[in-house]
C-alpha cells in the first residue's frame, strides 16, 4: 500500500494541530497546503481506526496518494483568487482560507483515482495506481475472488472517500458563514462539471467521437473547470469578489485550464515518462479522443491521406502499441500539422486569458502572480 510517508519540516506552532507558523503565505502555498492536508488526513485516519483497524487501509491509501506528489496547482490558483479579491495574506483568516482551498486536493485525488480505474492505467506519478496496488495486496494475501475486482472496488471507495472528506475539509474552515455560503456556488458547480466532463470523455472513447467539438467540451468541463476556473472562483468567493472580478477569473480560468489540458495532451504522446510519471503514449493506448487526435484525423481526411488516418485510428485504444508504432504516430501527427495547431491553440488561449485579467479589478500583485501561473501551466517541460 502507499506508505503515507511525508516530510514534516515546516513548523507548526503550539496553538493546535494544523496552525501554520509564518508572517505570510504567498511564497510557500504548496508547502502550507501539504502540511494542512497531512494533519487533516492524520485526524481522519484515527476515525477510520475507530471503525475497524482494517478500514484504516482506505485512509492510508488516500493519504499516500494525496501526499505522494503533485504541484498543488489548484489550491495555488484558489489562493491567488483569494488574494486578488483582497483576501489577507497572513493571520488566522488567511490560515483558514488555506484550509478551505486545500480541500481541492481531495477533489483532485477523487478524480485521478477514479480516472485511473476507468482508463485501466497501471501507473500514476511513477507508482502503481490505487486499483493496481489493492489488487496486488489481494494476490499477496491469497484471498478469494478476482484480485482485479477487489482492486477496482477498493479504488472506487478510496475515490469516494476523497470526495466526502473534501466536503468535510472545506467546511472545517472557520471562516465567516457568509464566506462559506458564497463558496457553495463554485464548489457545487465544480463537482458537477468534473463528473459531467468525465462522462463525456468516457462517451467519446466508447462512441468513437473524434470531433474537435467533443474534445473541447471534455477539456472545458473535465479539466478546466476544476483545475483553474472554479478554484479561482472559489478563492474569490471566499474573499467576497464582485461579479466583474468573478467573471474575469472564470474567463481566465476556462482558457488557461483548457490550455493546460492541451499541453497535457501533447505530453501524453511526446512527453518523457521520467517527467510525466506515466508511460509515453498511454493516452493513445487508452483511446483518448484528444484535440490533438481530432485535429490530426481532420487534416488527414481533408488531405485524403488514408495511410495517416488509418495509422492514427489503429493506434487509438490499442493496448499493445509499442515504441516503434508510437514513433510512427508521432511522425504522422507532426507531418499533418496537428502538433503545431495545438501549440497555436495553447498560445491563443493563453493570450485571451491574460487579456481577461487586464481590465479586471484585481490586486496588481495578484495579477502578476496569475500571469506567472499561466506560463507555468501552459509551458511545461517535455
Amino acid at each position: 500500500m502507499y506508505d503515507g510517508m511525508y516530510d514534516r519540516t515546516t513548523p507548526f506552532d503550539d496553538r493546535g494541530a494544523g496552525t501554520v507558523v509564518g508572517a505570510a503565505f504567498d511564497d510557500a502555498v504548496p508547502q502550507h497546503v501539504e502540511r494542512l492536508l497531512a494533519d487533516y488526513l492524520d485526524r481522519r485516519r484515527v476515525e477510520m481506526i475507530g471503525l475497524d483497524p482494517d478500514a484504516a487501509e482506505l485512509a492510508d491509501s488516500l493519504s499516500g496518494f494525496v501526499l505522494g506528489g503533485g504541484k498543488r496547482l489548484r489550491p495555488v490558483f484558489a489562493w491567488w483568487g483569494w488574494r486578488g479579491a483582497g483576501g489577507a495574506g497572513s493571520g488566522p483568516e488567511a490560515e483558514q482560507a488555506l484550509v478551505a482551498v486545500s480541500a481541492l486536493e481531495l477533489i483532485q485525488a477523487c478524480a485521478l483515482v477514479h480516472d485511473d480505474l476507468m482508463d485501466a492505467s497501471s501507473t500514476r506519478r511513477g507508482r502503481p495506481t490505487v486499483h493496481v496496488e489493492f489488487a496486488r495486496v489481494h494476490d499477496a494475501a491469497g484471498w478469494s475472488g478476482p484480485a482485479a475486482r477487489f482492486g477496482a472496488a477498493a479504488a472506487i471507495l478510496v475515490g469516494d472517500l476523497a470526495q466526502v472528506w473534501a466536503d468535510d475539509m472545506l467546511h472545517t474552515a472557520t471562516l465567516p458563514a457568509e464566506a462559506l455560503a458564497r463558496a457553495g456556488e463554485p464548489w457545487r458547480a465544480m463537482r458537477s462539471q468534473v463528473l459531467g466532463g468525465q462522462y463525456l470523455d468516457v462517451l467519446a472513447q466508447a462512441s468513437g467521437d473524434a470531433s474537435e467539438h467533443r474534445a473541447m467540451q471534455v477539456n472545458r468541463h473535465k479539466t478546466a473547470a476544476y483545475t483553474v476556473e472554479r478554484p479561482l472562483h472559489l478563492g474569490g468567493a471566499l474573499a467576497g469578489a464582485g461579479p466583474e472580478l468573478v467573471d474575469a477569473y472564470r474567463r481566465y480560468g476556462a482558457d488557461i485550464g483548457v490550455a493546460f489540458q492541451l499541453r497535457d495532451d501533447l505530453l501524453g504522446v511526446f512527453g518523457d515518462p521520467e517527467v510525466t510519471g506515466k508511460p509515453a503514449g498511454d493516452d493513445l493506448r487508452e483511446g483518448k479522443r484528444t484535440l490533438l487526435v481530432a485535429m490530426a484525423l481532420d487534416r488527414a481526411e481533408r488531405r485524403g491521406d488514408d495511410a495517416a488516418r488509418t495509422l492514427i485510428e489503429n493506434a487509438l485504444g490499442d493496448p499493445t502499441l509499442d515504441a516503434p508504432a508510437l514513433d510512427r504516430v508521432r511522425t504522422a501527427l507532426g507531418e499533418l500539422g496537428a502538433v503545431q495547431a495545438v501549440e497555436q491553440r495553447i498560445a491563443a488561449l493563453t493570450g485571451s486569458a491574460l487579456a481577461a485579467l487586464d481590465a479586471a479589478p484585481i490586486e496588481p500583485f495578484a495579477r502578476q502572480r496569475l500571469v506567472e501561473l499561466a506560463e507555468r501551466a501552459t509551458l511545461r517541460r517535455w
